[in-house]
Order: structure tokens, then C-alpha cells, then sequence
């Protein structure tokens, strides 16, 4: 065995770190928007846990230095592609993108956007607070977007609803 030498096949180890890619693309893809810095504990236990099963399925029996910076290699390169292919394909970008979702409308809370993606009413009163609104019906529009954020867009004061 050698350091530098993968303990199975090339071929093998380039196969295995794009399954488990884009598996967890996909996966992380449907399992809601958030943003690193509202992962919840829960989020942040499971995102470990993952880390450490999946581990195993791209490395398989090989634990050598090559065979590691191979499959780290692999990811990277697919992560540079799936960015790439993103950016300059309007259908791929809304498969594999999340899409914005209206939370409030003309100062009305769409409860059932809340529930579908997850957001307490909690979370929504402080991202109104962050953008200095203390009540919906100030708001024009609240937007969950792609990246987790949630976006406020305030009615013009004395303006039309």
C-alpha cells in the first residue's frame, strides 16, 4: 500500500464522489432554504451526522492520501461545473435553485407559504424588526429568497395599499 496510491480504482473513487455529490445536491436542494447562519442545532447535528455517513460511500476501503485528494478533487471540480451549468442554463437554474416565496402580501401573512416553508411566525416578526417594521400591514412584501434571506419591502407611507 502507498501513501500516495488510491486502494481501489480510480474509475471507482471518481464514481463514487459524483453519486454522493450530486445525492446531497439534490437532497439539500428539496429540504427547504436556509442560510449557514440560521441553521438551528437540529440543522446543524444532522448536516454533521450526514457528513459522517455519506464519508464512508466516497471513500469506500481506501484511506490513502491520493485516494482522498482524488475524491475532494472530484467534488470540487463537479461544484465549479454545477455553478457553471447554473449560471448560463435558465431551466437547470430552476430545477436545481430554490425559487422565492411570498410570505406577505399587502400587509396580509400567507400562513400557508409560512408552513410549507418552515418559517414560525417568530422568525418572520424578527426579519420585519431587522428592517425596522413592527407590523405586517406595513409591509408591501415579505420574500423568502433563494439564498434563506427573507427580504422586506415596506408600503410607502400615505401611499396606495
Amino acid at each position: 500500500m502507498s501513501l500516495f496510491v488510491p486502494e481501489i480504482a480510480i474509475l471507482e473513487k471518481v464514481l463514487r464522489s459524483v453519486v454522493v455529490y450530486l445525492f446531497m445536491l439534490l437532497a439539500f436542494r428539496f429540504t427547504g432554504k436556509r442560510q449557514v447562519g440560521q441553521l438551528t442545532p437540529f440543522d446543524l447535528v444532522v448536516l454533521l451526522v450526514i457528513s459522517n455517513v455519506v464519508q464512508n460511500a466516497v471513500i469506500g476501503p481506501d484511506n490513502s492520501l491520493g485516494g482522498g485528494l482524488l475524491g475532494a478533487a472530484v467534488i470540487l471540480g463537479l461544484n465549479y461545473l454545477v455553478v457553471e451549468l447554473t449560471f448560463r442554463s435558465k431551466p437547470l437554474r430552476r430545477l436545481l435553485e430554490a425559487t422565492p416565496t411570498l410570505l406577505i402580501h399587502n400587509g396580509h401573512i400567507l400562513y400557508q407559504n409560512l408552513r410549507k416553508e418552515r418559517i414560525t411566525l417568530d422568525d418572520l416578526h424578527a426579519a420585519l424588526r431587522r428592517s425596522g417594521i413592527v407590523d405586517p400591514e406595513q409591509v408591501r412584501a415579505a420574500v423568502l429568497e433563494e439564498n434563506g434571506g427573507i427580504s422586506v419591502i415596506p408600503r410607502q407611507a400615505g401611499g396606495p395599499a
